[in-house]
């Protein structure tokens, strides 16, 4: 693999850790600022609002300059807000430095993962962009007992200021070792949205709602079920955490390389698998052996469905890869938000602590189905689809190599 995915693959754990590392600072932000804790809670769901919305208004506004300038102003607006944050004297102004870092979190991803597809030939496309999703899956092992650590024995301003840092060196590594990557044919505007005139884009985009909120929406509330269900001590949590973070870096990077040899099938497969593993989860969560062998299998299925559904998207909008991949990671992020949502509203219902992971099993499941259609139509004859959703935009049969042909 190029060097060059290596600066990526920081640039995801940098970005990673500044959205999961504050979350063990949050009461001592709460105490310098004098806020609630639910309106320091803010700085989380505010930067996962601004991914939603950032990812695709920012991507619209780069999208005709060339991809590496776009990666370098990307960082220099992640180091921009890791720096507001750490010197902020207030709330207020804390807040406006989560927004500007989280405004580069979508774009990032999405160009990002555009450039990583460049580097490489055709059959390890998916490989390069798990590798650069690498970063983020990391981030989710070590972000918060890391962040927390630091911020615990020199302050919490002392996190922002050591992402901060990741950010430059991230930034020396675009410049050095990225190659220039141009924009999309002509970098038209109009020609990039037409993706979202295809049926399979919205496909894509809808199975990665799903599946991301199934996972998110059983995980915001695992503490919960491994402490009242499992019967594990609240000590055992943040290494059962780790766990679950093991399991997802490794099914990323599997998920990567299955998805380089047989994309639809390996989407298919994970899918169902997750459905499968987050039913077993939720009957056995009583069982502590079980409970860690769901967490395992439930960070790598999850978390192995990443790379395909990213590259999916990308081939079947060949002609507007970097909109529909930001596109996608906003999906996800959305996933993320509705899952969370909807496991706590079966919560506050009298549910239980096991409710969230049949909510994630039934999203899960939701995924297949829409997969399963999406597969169908993009199988049927170009004369007899209408799953592009426009006249003229070719075949609705997945492209193998939309993302290796098109020009750079």
């Amino acid at each position: 693999m190029p060097i060059g995915l290596i600066a990526l693959a920081l640039g995801g754990f940098g970005i990673g850790l500044t959205e999961f590392g504050i979350v063990g600072l949050l009461p001592e932000i709460a105490g310098e600022f004098g806020v609630t804790e639910s309106v320091a809670g803010l700085l989380v769901s505010g930067y996962a609002l601004t991914v939603a919305i950032g990812a695709v208004l920012l991507t619209a506004a780069v999208v005709r300059f060339d991809r590496k300038r776009v990666l370098v102003s990307l960082m220099v607006l992640f180091i921009l807000g890791n720096l507001i944050s750490a010197v902020s004297p207030d709330y207020l102004t804390m807040l406006a430095g989560r927004v500007v870092a989280a405004l580069c979190h979508g774009a990032f991803f999405g160009v990002g993962a555009v450039v990583a597809t460049r580097m490489v030939k055709e059959n390890q496309q998916a490989s390069a962009i798990a590798l650069m999703f690498g970063g983020l899956t990391v981030a989710t092992v070590v972000g918060v007992p890391l962040g927390t650590f630091l911020g615990q024995q020199l302050g919490w301003r002392s996190t922002f200021w050591a992402i901060t840092v990741i950010g430059v060196v991230t930034l020396a590594g675009i410049l050095l070792l990225v190659p220039v990557t141009a924009a999309a044919q002509g970098g038209d505007l109009r020609k990039e949205l037409v993706a979202f005139r295809k049926f399979q884009v919205w496909v894509s985009l809808l199975v990665g709602v799903l599946a991301f909120g199934a996972v998110v929406g059983a995980f915001t509330y695992i503490a919960f079920t491994l402490t009242e269900v499992s019967g594990f001590a609240p000590a055992a949590v943040p290494w059962l955490l780790v766990v679950f973070g093991v399991g997802a870096f490794a099914g990323n990077l599997v998920g990567g390389k299955i998805a380089d040899r047989a994309l639809t099938p390996s989407l298919v497969t994970l899918t169902a698998l997750l459905a499968a593993v987050l039913t077993a989860f939720a009957l056995t969560a009583e069982n502590q052996v079980a409970t860690v062998i769901g967490l395992v299998l439930l960070g790598a299925v999850g978390l192995g469905t990443a790379p395909g559904l990213q590259l999916r998207i990308m081939n079947f909008a060949p002609e507007a890869p970097t909109m529909a991949s930001s596109a996608n990671v906003a999906a996800l992020n959305v996933g993320n938000a509705f899952g969370a949502w909807l496991g706590g509203v079966t919560i506050a219902a009298g549910y239980g602590f096991v409710s969230p992971l049949w909510v994630g099993a039934s999203l899960a499941a939701g995924g297949l189905v829409v997969l399963l259609v999406g597969t169908a139509a993009a199988r049927r004859p170009a004369g007899a689809a209408v799953a592009d959703g426009e006249a003229g935009s070719g075949t609705p049969r997945e492209p193998s190599s939309a993302v290796g042909t098109s020009a750079p």
